[in-house]
């Protein structure tokens, strides 16, 4: 009996080590192993799948697309923070830190129209479905502050649905709270965000932005230029900005780029304008909207 007792003894513990090793913990709970190197196709398709899901379960067939800075804010808070520095310099009038943040306060304030245009257009963007629960066409940010959120609270302002495309960053670790909580996606790899903002995206409305703003422009812009996404509207919305930011037509003079190739961006300075222009191209090219 003794011999036997031990032999089981020693069979539950040899039991106990297998099941503890991670080998025997199943691959969907088995944290080390998708967070691998080896799992990253998984992780990839996972990003991808869950958002697409969702989208298609609520009926999105088509989005419209609005890029901008996550910096700009509206005018009364933009005013605060200026009012703030005027104050703080009637102290300290000589101080070059705060001379350069006036500069930089000064605009920001001339930069808050673009945070109103771009509320106005997610309100025109929801206004535009049947019913506030018709997601056939719905607004389509990266989900974070400025740009983003204005668009997101113009959708709301209405009643309607819109969607937001979160990742973490170091200026926009939250979502901005107008996005309809339903809608709202956080992605690990800026490759999949970008492949759902293309996806269903029937126009992209590009306002002021900087480095990522860029980024998405001039890859789309590339995707319809050599074929591998279908053409739509591009439109940049802030003339001005646009013409000291890119100067299209130096390119075409170089020969860098076509004259064909600038007939993919379309210059405006209001929402209204935008709308109007995207729903005018679809019109022309046979790909009605509604």
């Amino acid at each position: 009996m003794k011999k036997v007792s031990k032999e089981n003894s020693e069979t539950l513990k040899q039991i106990k080590t297998i099941i503890s090793d991670p080998s025997f913990v199943v691959a969907e709970d088995d944290k080390d192993f998708l967070c691998s190197d080896e799992a990253r196709g998984v992780r990839l398709q996972l990003d991808y799948l869950k958002a697409e899901v969702k989208m298609q379960k609520q009926g999105i067939d088509h989005t419209i697309v609005v890029f901008g800075s996550a910096r700009i804010v509206e005018f009364d808070t933009a005013m605060k923070e200026l009012k703030k520095i005027e104050k703080e310099l009637e102290k300290s009038p000589h101080s070059e830190v705060l001379l350069s943040a006036l500069k930089r306060a000064e605009s920001m304030v001339r930069k808050s129209l673009y945070y109103d245009e771009a509320r106005k257009f997610g309100q025109l963007v929801g206004k535009s479905g049947k019913s506030p629960e018709d997601c056939h066409v719905t607004l389509m940010t990266g989900g974070g502050p400025g740009i983003m959120e204005a668009a997101n609270r113009g959708a709301l302002d209405v009643g309607a649905k819109s969607i937001g495309l979160n990742i973490e960053l170091s200026h926009e670790q939250f979502p901005n709270p107008y996005i309809t909580p339903e809608f709202c996606f956080q992605f690990r790899y800026f490759g999949i965000r970008k492949l759902h903002f293309m996806q269903r995206a029937k126009a992209l409305v590009i306002f002021p932005g900087g480095f990522g703003t860029l980024d998405e422009l001039f890859e789309i812009l590339t995707l319809i230029q050599t074929m591998k996404s279908p053409s739509i509207p591009i439109v940049l919305l802030g003339k001005e900005y646009w013409q000291r930011v890119v100067d299209f037509e130096f390119l075409k003079e170089e020969d860098v780029i076509s004259s064909n190739d600038l007939d993919m961006v379309i210059s405006v300075d209001n929402a209204d304008e935008a709308w109007e222009k995207i729903i005018q191209w679809h019109e022309e090219n046979k790909t009605p909207l509604f």
